[in-house]
Order: C-alpha cells, then structure tokens, then sequence
C-alpha cells in the first residue's frame, strides 16, 4: 500500500470527506492499520551476522522520483565521505544479483529511505532492516521512533541537513564495536514492549480485525435501541455502588464482565481486576503463536495498555492515558458499561 502522497484516497480526512464509512490504510489513525509490520512475515530476532563488507551501508533504491529528498540525502552522505553500495537503479553501482536481506546483513547500515515522509508509513525497507541486524538508516515517516524496537536501534535524517550529523554518528559507530553493539542490544535482550505491543496487532489478519470493527459498531447500534435487553450496569446498596464494566483483548470480539466497587474505583484496582480475570479463565494472547518462540514468554500476563473501545491504535498506543484516579472515576460513572480493550505484552 502506498502513502496519501502517491494516491490521495488513503488521506483519511479526505476519505472521510468522499463519504467512507470506514478507512484501512498504513495510518495508526485508520479504523483498520494495515502495516507493513509482522512477526510472520519477518524473523525480527534473526541473528546478527558479521558485517564484512567494506562499504559501509547498502541501499536498494528503483523508484528515482520519490517526493522527498531521499536521493539528496543519499548524495549528501556520499559527499560525507559514507561508502554506499547501491544495488538498485537509483545510483547504481553494485551490479550484482542479491538476496536483499541476505545482502543486508553484511553492512552495519542499511539506507532505509521511503518514497514518502509521512506519518505511519513504514515499509519493508525499515523491517527488512532489522531483519538483517543492519542499523536503519531512515528517510521517511517524522514518527519513525514509535516504530523503532529500542530507542537507539535507528539513525533518522529528518531533514536534507541532518545527513551531515548522521555521518559523523555512522562513522562514531562502525569505529567503535562497543557503541555499535549498544544499537543492537535489542537483538539479543529483546525489542521494548512498545514495539511488541505494535507488531502484535499484525497477529490478527487486517480482514479479521475490519470484522471486528464492523460488528462492534452493528453492536453498538443495536445496544441503543429501546428493544434491547440489557444487563444492569450499576447496582448500588446503602453507600457502596458495583460498576459493571467489559473488557475484551485487542484483536477479539467478545468481552468479559468485570466489576469494580465504587469504595476503590481507581486505576490500579481497574488494572488488577482486568489481570485477574484473564488469568482466572486462563487466557492466551491472540500473539502467543505468531511471536518468535524467544520472545513468547511463560503464561504470565503483563497488561501493557487498557483504553477506551473505539480509539485509534494511535492513541491507544501512544498518546492515551487517564490522568489519574478521578479521571477514570468519572469515566466509569458517566460511561454505564463502560467497554475496553486490553493489550498484553
């Protein structure tokens, strides 16, 4: 799939202006992501090979009119005095037939330079790259950081001007082992639970999930007519009220029940409730069998993020948060049944 730059139609607000109910694109904004990002399609923990090439970065590069200024940078290295091979045909001057990932895994660096620098958008390049245990080397998405398994596993060229500090950065690194093995850690001690949180949502088919979007809202429409039946949300005796809230894990349709006294409405009673649950019925991540097996874990849950039904994973995953205990207090009794889901990492 291709950025808003190339085909306008994947710019949400403007699908929303077309009348689409619904939008799929790469956008973490979307009602359904589809990105490039996933455990089955990507052996993440693949081993670091040694990097005997003696350039020292790599780019596969075809499409020579991007709209953005991946060329320049490329050049603006080179003029840095950074060797590149270059094996496709923007720049080319390594004529042999390769294995790209394969290849990648010779280079400390690989140039992983999209065709646009939009939010969200990040392709195969960026993946292939860690892949490969060769450190990314981004022109692209502004965000590239929410993408990146720890926070010192890539180097991002912003602007055309940063090429010239990215330099120097992969020269400190290929000459000193130490540091550059610092940017590889991940490799060995696992990517952050942020990374996982992301690449786990890939471990339910796009299709699927646009399923589940579809009948949440079927759901919620008929929960709104008078006809329904509904269970009670709250029910109080003498000075304590029970909330009957539904949690359900990202990925899955169904919710369970929890209930939640009004004596500790708070976010770590919330929190405890929701792992208490999921451990009494004995529950298994909806990624448990798409994880490369280190990183699967025990049967342990860890609870990474409980939000709201209906948010982006944009802002489930990154920007939301109640601000403290009396804000979710006053969400859960202005919300009757309140619905979430749960994200374990």
């Amino acid at each position: 799939m291709e950025s808003a730059q190339y085909y306008a139609e994947n710019n949400i607000t403007l699908a929303r202006r077309r009348g689409y109910d619904f939008v799929m694109t790469t956008s973490l904004s979307s009602d359904v992501p589809v990105g490039y990002f996933s455990w089955a399609e990507y052996d993440i923990m693949a081993p670091v090979q040694p990097k005997t090439e003696n350039a020292l970065a790599a780019a596969f590069i075809s499409n020579c009119g991007a709209r953005n200024f991946r060329l320049q940078a490329l050049e603006a290295l080179e003029r840095a005095n950074i060797r590149i091979d270059s094996y496709g045909s923007c720049h080319h001057n390594k004529a042999e037939r390769v294995d790209k990932v394969e290849a990648l895994k010779r280079y400390k660096f690989s140039l992983a330079f999209e065709n646009s620098n939009e939010e969200d958008y990040v392709t195969e390049k960026f993946f292939q790259s860690l892949v490969a245990g060769s450190i990314p080397v981004v022109v692209g998405a502004p965000n590239i950081q929410d993408f990146a398994p720890s926070p010192t596993s890539v180097l991002h060229i912003k602007e055309l001007k940063d090429a010239v500090s990215v330099a120097k950065t992969m020269k400190y690194l290929a000459e000193n082992p130490v540091a550059y093995n610092e940017s590889l850690r991940w490799k060995f001690e696992g990517p952050s639970d942020t990374f996982k949180a992301l690449v786990d949502m890939a471990a339910v088919h796009s299709s699927c999930r646009l399923c589940i979007f579809l009948a949440t809202r079927i759901r919620e429409k008929e929960e709104r007519s008078p006809k329904f039946m509904k269970r009670p949300c709250k029910c109080t005796r003498g000075t304590e009220t029970v909330y009957h809230v539904y949690v359900r894990e990202r990925g899955r349709f169904e919710m369970d029940s929890i209930f939640l006294r009004s004596n500790d409405l708070s976010l770590q009673a919330f929190e405890s409730a929701v792992l208490a649950k999921f451990k009494s019925v004995k529950h298994v991540p909806v990624w448990k069998e798409e994880r490369p097996q280190v990183l699967r874990g025990g049967d342990e849950l860890k609870l990474h993020k409980v939000y709201p039904v209906g948010l982006t994973q944009r802002q489930a995953l990154y920007s939301f948060r109640f601000n403290g205990d009396t804000e979710f207090k006053n969400y859960i009794e202005s919300h009757p049944c309140a619905r979430f889901e749960a994200i374990f990492v």
